[in-house]
């Protein structure tokens, strides 16, 4: 039986949620702080925290060692922990609108490695639908026990991050085969992904960059796992076209780089493809990060406070205030900024902007593991060690410019070549070659958010 559609936000919303009504805007954040299964909740998808300011850390420079800023997006306080809640309820939100989907009518399906199959089982619990998340069986314990909290069913896949292929070859043969039965939340192909970066994640850079030196964005750097993030490049090209979009990979599983495949260890990124939604004409840098840095990193962060103040200099406050802020994908994501700031010789007051998708809450199994390696929990002499490794010694090897030597048009290839194994046509991915077809895209906005108010009805 169908229950009613449950409201929430349009894109305009979530790029401003100072466009909702201020009683509905004093409620929702009072829900993410008394009742995480509120839909009202649903009004906190947001980078502001439902109010005028974008949530961001500026990283102190004794920690990186670079003149330029380098500015952090923080999503740890989206509904759910992570800003991936944005692009799943997006694609829900716009099969709701477009498809006339409702509660009872199908289950809904997130392809995911963790952050998104959160989300997916998140904002099906708060719109009333039942998620199923197809993601692989070695992640980390707390992104299952997330998942299953908010009521999602799980079905694993072998491997690792490395291995989401597997998660997308089941997601089209037990899912997107049957349309009548499943709405599939396809992360890694659907644009409603790409428009949610570019409009509300974009906009949110933009305006969190003109705080900060010259207020203008000379780098957008982010690892992709479905490559949504990366759109945000595009929105920043709009205001800056001189802005660098760089992309970053795992050192082990380098096929972006080259092709090449393997296993790794940082969650939410390096997915052994070329995804369908990213815009490869408007990728600039190719980066390789080492695994196992973005986990020493992240105990640096996380454990070594009182390291980083007293060894290197970071006012302690500072320090402090960095903790529990920060997972694997978001330490590959400094280190990738920190490197993009000292390849391009950026100088003092010009912003590199990067992501933070979640927070340490989901990864302290990965601590674990890290110590285990290590012969159990690194002392003060070891955490100074590897912060002036990971951070200070951040290296300028394996960089590809991709505006050279046909870089983008081999990228582009392997989309196709990918692709059409899942039953788009070469015809399609090749018009992804033209900026007109992601502007085009973006543009659609403009007519979902009329149809979003329509069906939802009004609000207050």
């Amino acid at each position: 039986m169908k229950s009613p559609l449950i409201a929430g936000p349009t894109y305009a919303e979530m790029r401003n949620p100072l466009l909702l009504p201020a009683n509905l805007r004093e409620k929702a954040r009072a829900a993410l702080h008394a009742d995480e299964g509120d839909a009202l909740n649903l009004f906190n998808i947001n980078w502001k925290n439902t109010g005028s300011e974008v949530e961001h850390l500026l990283l102190p420079p004794q920690l990186t060692g670079v003149e330029a800023n380098i500015l952090v997006l923080s999503g740890r306080n989206f509904p759910s922990g992570s800003m991936k809640v944005g692009p799943a309820y997006a694609t829900l939100a716009e099969a709701e609108t477009l498809e006339a989907l409702r509660p009872g009518d199908k289950r809904v399906i997130g392809p995911s490695t963790g952050n998104f199959g959160i989300g997916t089982a998140y904002v099906s619990r708060l719109k009333g639908y039942q998620a199923v998340v197809v993601m692989p069986d070695n992640m980390s314990v707390e992104r299952y026990e997330r998942i299953r909290k908010y009521g999602g069913e799980l079905d694993l896949t072998p491997g690792t991050e490395s291995d989401v292929i597997l998660t997308l070859e089941r997601t089209h043969s037990e899912y997107i085969s049957q349309p009548d039965k499943y709405m599939v939340l396809a992360q890694f192909e659907l644009l409603p992904n790409y428009r949610f970066h570019r409009y509300v994640t974009g906009d949110a850079a933009l305006q969190a960059a003109r705080g900060h030196g010259n207020g203008r964005i000379a780098a957008f750097v982010s690892a992709p796992g479905s490559a949504g993030t990366l759109a945000a490049g595009d929105q920043i090209k709009s205001i800056w076209r001189d802005s660098q979009t760089v992309v970053l990979e795992p050192r082990q599983c380098p096929t972006l780089f080259n092709g090449g495949q393997g296993q790794h260890r940082i969650e939410g990124i390096g997915d052994k493809m070329v995804t369908l939604i990213h815009n490869v004409f408007n990728s600039d840098l190719l980066m390789l990060i080492h695994d196992e840095e973005t986990v020493r990193g992240m105990e640096v962060v996380q454990a070594g406070a009182a390291v980083l103040a007293e060894r290197l200099g970071v006012e302690p406050s500072v320090a402090r205030s960095l903790q529990n802020k920060f997972g694997p994908s978001c330490i590959c994501n400094v280190i990738g900024a920190i490197k993009t700031a000292r390849y391009l010789g950026l100088g003092r007051g010009e912003n590199v902007v990067t992501i933070a998708t979640d927070s340490y809450d989901r990864y302290p199994s990965v601590s674990q593991a890290l110590y285990a390696r290590n012969g159990g929990q690194p002392d003060d002499d070891q955490l100074e060690m590897w912060a002036k490794s990971v951070f200070l010694g951040a290296s300028l090897g394996e960089i590809v410019d991709l505006n050279c030597n046909g870089q983008q048009q081999r990228l582009q290839q392997m989309k196709e070549d990918l692709w059409t194994r899942f039953g788009y046509s070469a015809a399609y991915i090749r018009k992804m070659a033209s900026q007109e077809f992601w502007d085009a895209e973006f543009a659609r906005i403009g007519e979902i958010d009329p149809l979003i108010e329509q069906v939802r009805g009004g609000i207050e």
